[in-house]
């Protein structure tokens, strides 16, 4: 029910669920509607695999924080988006509305396009485009989930995350790590990003990447891989860096095992 989904949903992908949703009835409509998935770097690769590489569905990569993803999903008919913490929700152009609504009111299109856009509209009018409405996202993902058939362990099965870990480092002034594209690759302190990727090629489906805390002096380390244990590995030996070039401060960290 919707309180068990409400529990569960920040557990799972809910980007992955509306944007299968909206891509399915797209072609269906005859709409032709440019969709695009908005996140972070701190989205799981295994997800991203999936929406770009089974999905289809374009993946754009924007800094962290909601104003960043909200700005970019603008600029597509229908952009999706959700942070790893379960903020975001799905914008619709006014153009691509328009197109929707006036397909549901098109009595020369069969019912089958009728019947999909109907369904695009109903989406348009459940969600709340405005973000931070978990109630919202709650209906909807109930809603999809009642229409599709589907249980929450099935949609939790679709994919399976890889196992992360997230560190945070001390450092005397967090200004000397700056970044770039989207906050994955470190331009300062020199020779970080160079020895991080050393790192990174040694563990399998692994990525590794960290960013200045927006509020106060720690450097935050995220680290992925096909383990627990090699993720956890790889990230201390990350902070370790971090400690030792981004000049960290009190005491080195410590192996998690």
């Amino acid at each position: 029910g919707a309180l068990f989904i409400a529990e569960v949903a920040l557990e799972l992908d809910i980007r992955y669920m509306v944007s299968e949703w909206i891509s399915a009835f797209n072609p269906q409509a005859d709409l032709d509607l440019q969709i695009a998935v908005v996140q972070t770097a701190y989205a799981n690769g295994s997800s991203t695999r999936y929406i770009e590489e089974v999905m289809k569905v374009p993946v754009h990569c924007v800094s962290t924080g909601v104003k960043h993803l909200h700005h970019k999903a603008q600029e597509f008919d229908v952009g999706v988006y959700f942070e790893a913490n379960g903020h975001g929700t799905v914008l619709f152009s006014k153009e691509a509305e328009k197109k929707i609504r006036r397909m549901v009111l098109d009595e020369k299109q069969s019912k089958e396009k009728c019947d999909a856009a109907k369904m695009l509209a109903n989406t348009i009018d459940l969600i709340n485009q405005t973000v931070g409405d978990a109630i919202s996202d709650m209906l909807i993902i109930e809603a999809i989930l009642s229409i599709k058939g589907f249980t929450v362990q099935q949609w939790n099965s679709i994919y399976t995350d890889l196992p992360n870990r997230q560190l945070k480092v001390k450092v005397a002034n967090r200004q000397v790590i700056s970044t770039v594209n989207a906050g994955r690759r470190a331009v300062t302190p020199p020779g970080l990003q160079e020895q991080l990727d050393i790192l990174v090629k040694k563990y399998k489906l692994s990525r590794a990447f960290v960013r200045p805390s927006g509020t106060e002096d720690v450097v935050r380390v995220y680290a992925e891989a096909d383990t627990q244990s090699n993720a956890d590995t790889l990230a201390h030996k990350v902070s370790c860096l971090v400690y030792e070039l981004a000049g960290g401060v009190g005491e080195k960290p410590k192996p998690l095992h």
